[in-house]
């Protein structure tokens, strides 16, 4: 590798700084990786990576960068950790996450905890008589005698049913014609004759019962012996089937067992036992494949000690979910966080600063108010309602500034980042009028945006579907087969050094949509700044509900109220 002049020979993948560091720089404890501002260091890395990834002619992956660039673009996600080794010199280590070029090892990067695709590894093995089966599967399933034997089935059902369905008709008819008869009879025999005219009548009763008896027991036997026919194909396929399954279960229980992760404690702990009290119970796909654990056990293993790290992207964003070339991004919490959960015991770490309550010395401003409802202004960084570590919130400050206040009082939420209105009831009943004007989308919001960089256009329209990340919470994706509807509206109010302040019309209601609309690919590409989540972290997420209309629940008023962005 050529990313330095200085790369030591006994270990290819610690790389030493090109510019001179010195040790006073070094942060006090490691970075907390699931939400981080890059140490100084981390960033030296980065760039020292990124550099070499710009004129590396080692290895050929296509990233989307370039104009010529054919096929299909692969962004990937990498990792530098700066680490001491044991004659304390700095340096780092650097990572990819999952694969690179089709490969698992590059020289530079640290390799893969677990190498499945090693020639002659037992998942090589296995994967081979896996794909054995499935070649027979598909070669018994090719066979023309099985659609012929199935659509034989299948008339056969259609005709049984037919014919059982003509009989009841039958059946139906003749109990009618039967009634009369008993009626007749009835009013015009009697004595013997009535006796005998009445078991007749019984008697044609349960001839028909026994017929449909036996016509049922006919038909039974016919679909019996066509779906004999047909299993006589599909059973040695559904049996190679379960042989399949049974076969793929017990290599990713193996393959569980091989994915082991040292903690800086010198413990292991394999990836099956992870995951076995997450609410996965078993690992995700591609977990352990991510920078961050390859670093942390390639250091442990190697006796090195870690200072600090920092993820970037680096190439074009997937089309589901939001990644900007040489953006910094935390480790994924589905993958990653049991992992780490494990691999950090040991290790003096950053506090989590997500277990801080951001709201502290923060007033809520009130804009209007009167004895049914108010309307407030909330400060960014400040929870709509209780989270999970965090209890301060809108709520929690509403019920105990009107104790006699009945009902949830928060009529709808604001992302915790995003500053601005918010409607509150100071009763169940107006709470219920209140929300039934949003499911009815007779309310009318606009917020204010302040986006990082130049759009084009003036206005325009972005219907994009969202869903969560099941993987990474609270993040969501774009996904046009799952998602739920998502539209907005917008309107460009200035552009200013550099940047676009926009008006924003949510016509829905979705998490982080107009981060999202903002930010993807596919909407205005250009992140609201800020945003930490899609964009690049600054002081607070520059987004701000500053308008609301809406109709007073008790008289009927319409009621605006504004409140200027304060950024």
């Amino acid at each position: 590798m050529k990313m330095s002049d200085s790369v030591l020979e006994k270990d290819h993948c610690f790389t030493a700084f090109k510019e001179t560091v010195s040790v006073t720089d070094l942060p006090d404890k490691f970075t907390f990786p699931f939400y981080y501002e890059p140490h100084d260091l981390s960033v030296l890395a980065a760039r020292q990576l990124q550099d070499y990834l710009e004129t590396q002619t080692d290895w050929i992956h296509n990233f989307g960068l370039g104009e010529d660039d054919e096929g299909t673009a692969i962004g990937k996600m990498f990792g530098v950790m700066v680490v001491k080794n044991k004659e304390g010199q700095l340096g780092f280590l650097s990572a990819f996450s999952g694969k690179l070029a089709n490969s698992n090892h590059h020289k530079g990067f640290v390799p893969p905890v677990f190498d499945m695709l090693k020639e002659g590894s037992f998942f090589r093995k296995e994967e081979v008589e896996i794909n054995a089966l499935t070649k027979r599967i598909e070669l018994l399933e090719a066979n023309p005698e099985i659609e012929k034997a199935r659509h034989f089935l299948t008339e056969e059902k259609a005709l049984m049913h037919e014919r059982l369905e003509a009989q009841r008709e039958k059946a139906r008819l003749a109990k009618k014609e039967r009634k009369l008869w008993r009626k007749e009879a009835e009013q015009t025999l009697e004595g013997i004759a009535l006796d005998e005219r009445l078991g007749n009548i019984k008697h044609e009763s349960l001839c028909f019962k026994f017929y449909m008896k036996d016509l049922l027991h006919y038909w039974n036997l016919r679909i019996a012996m066509a779906e004999k026919r047909l299993g006589r194909y599909t059973n040695e396929i559904e049996a190679l089937k379960e042989q399949r399954r049974a076969h793929s279960a017990d290599l990713q229980g193996r393959l569980f067992e091989q994915y082991s992760f040292l903690n800086a404690n010198g413990d292991w702990k394999s990836l099956g036992a992870i995951f076995k009290k997450t609410i996965f119970e078993i690992p995700p796909a591609g977990a352990g494949e991510c920078a961050a654990p390859k670093l942390l056990h390639y250091a442990y293993k190697h006796g090195y000690e870690p200072v600090c790290m920092a993820e970037f992207w680096w190439g074009q964003s997937p089309k589901s979910e939001i990644r900007k070339h040489k953006n910094y991004y935390p480790a994924c919490r589905g993958k990653c966080e049991p992992i780490l959960g494990h691999m950090l015991v040991g290790l003096e770490v950053d506090e989590n600063p997500m277990l801080k309550n951001p709201a502290l010395g923060k007033q809520i401003q009130i804009e209007y108010e009167d004895e049914y409802m108010l309307v407030i202004n909330k400060p960014a960084d400040f929870l709509s309602v209780p989270g999970k570590n965090i209890q301060d919130s809108v709520q929690q400050r509403m019920k105990r500034k009107y104790q006699e206040a009945t009902g949830p009082m928060v009529v709808h939420r604001l992302d915790m980042a995003t500053s601005g209105l918010m409607l509150i009831a100071k009763s169940r009943e107006i709470h219920k009028a209140l929300q039934a004007q949003f499911i009815d989308r007779s309310i009318k919001k606009r917020y204010e945006a302040l986006l990082d960089g130049l759009i084009e256009g003036e206005k325009g329209r972005i219907e994009l579907p969202l869903r969560v990340d099941m993987e990474d919470r609270p993040r969501q994706l774009v996904c046009h087969e799952h998602g739920k509807a998502a539209r907005t509206i917008w309107e460009v109010i200035e552009r200013r050094e550099g940047k676009t302040k926009v008006y924003f019309y949510p016509i829905t209601g979705r998490t982080h949509q107009l981060r999202v609309h903002a930010s993807h690919a596919e909407g205005l590409n250009t992140a609201i700044v800020g945003d930490d989540l899609y964009g690049t972290k600054a002081n607070r997420l520059h987004l701000h509900a500053a308008f609301i209309q809406f109709e007073h629940p008790v008289n009927g008023k319409t009621m605006r109220i504004k409140a200027d962005a304060p950024f």
